[in-house]
């Protein structure tokens, strides 16, 4: 058995294009399977900003760093995936048009999960004296949009082969938490649900926007749109202090409660690896700690 980390010491991760990036401490490593089954690697050092910048490491601002730091850090493993994972007869997307696809799937959530809301709204606020009711409806029209498109991905072998790598990232990052030593015997027996995966975190951002978006008021349509807009990193950096307070004291049972909706939707988003999609994660895990 290995040691157990302490409650603070946390890892993390994201599954890719037949792999899984890990990162710990100032350790990033992203490891990949080829076709011929050889798995490669990508490790970098990388000290965050909220270490080397005592501003962005106060709470509530740490998490919108944090995001952003996070997003930049798994395009570029996702795009090393994308490069390694592909067979030789295989297309492999140029750097250009992976960040073009990433700009347009940006739109396309600001779109769905931003302007129909807010649309939606402002069609309905005439009718709807209570502004907190208001809100939860206008929450509930992005949530229904959101697992609507959860769901479509279910369809796509891809995804759903990304969700199992994912479901590996959550089995070997519990494992490493319990001081369980990294093998796929051992990992087989965690759960694919993890309280700090992206999933919950997404849906963390869904509730406290309701909250937030209340003080509002009733704006116009164009109004609405452009305070969401603006208060994002407020609503995210909220979002994520409360999935880090989760995910550190996830054996208090009201805690728990919290976290279900976020573990429930983790249903569509993982699936049960294979033992080789677990070996990927492990080699990755590995490499950070």
């Amino acid at each position: 058995m290995a040691n157990k980390p302490a409650p603070e010491d946390i890892a993390g991760g994201q599954a890719l294009i037949e792999g899984v990036m890990m990162r710990h401490g100032n350790k990033i490593a992203a490891a990949v399977r080829r076709p011929n089954k050889e798995i490669v690697f990508q490790e970098q050092e990388h000290i965050p900003l909220t270490k080397r910048y005592k501003l962005l490491g106060l709470m509530f601002i740490r998490g919108t760093v944090t995001l952003f730091e996070m997003m930049f850090i798994g395009m570029k493993s996702l795009m090393f995936s994308a490069e390694v994972a592909l067979s030789e007869e295989e297309r492999k997307p140029k750097s250009w048009e992976m960040t073009l696809s990433i700009i347009i799937s940006f739109s396309i959530a600001i779109f769905f999960f931003v302007v129909v809301p807010a649309f939606f709204f402002t069609k309905i606020k005439d009718f709807v004296p209570n502004l907190i009711l208001l809100n939860i409806l206008e929450g509930c029209i992005r949530l229904g949009i959101f697992i609507c498109f959860l769901c479509s991905t279910l369809f796509m072998e891809d995804m759903r082969r990304v969700y199992m790598y994912h479901g590996a990232e959550h089995k070997t990052v519990f494992a490493w938490e319990h001081g369980q030593e990294l093998t796929v015997e051992n990992i087989k027996n965690f759960s694919t649900r993890h309280p700090r995966c992206g999933t919950s975190f997404i849906l963390f951002v869904m509730i406290v926007s309701i909250i937030v978006f209340s003080l509002l008021g009733r704006p116009d349509f164009l109004q609405r749109v452009i305070y969401k807009i603006i208060l994002l990193p407020v609503v995210s950096g909220i979002a994520y202090e409360a999935i880090r307070f989760t995910g550190k004291h996830r054996s208090w049972q009201w805690v728990q409660l919290l976290s279900w909706p976020g573990l429930m939707l983790q249903k569509i988003t993982t699936r049960e690896p294979s033992d080789d999609q677990i070996e990927v994660a492990i080699a990755a895990m590995k490499k950070v700690v």
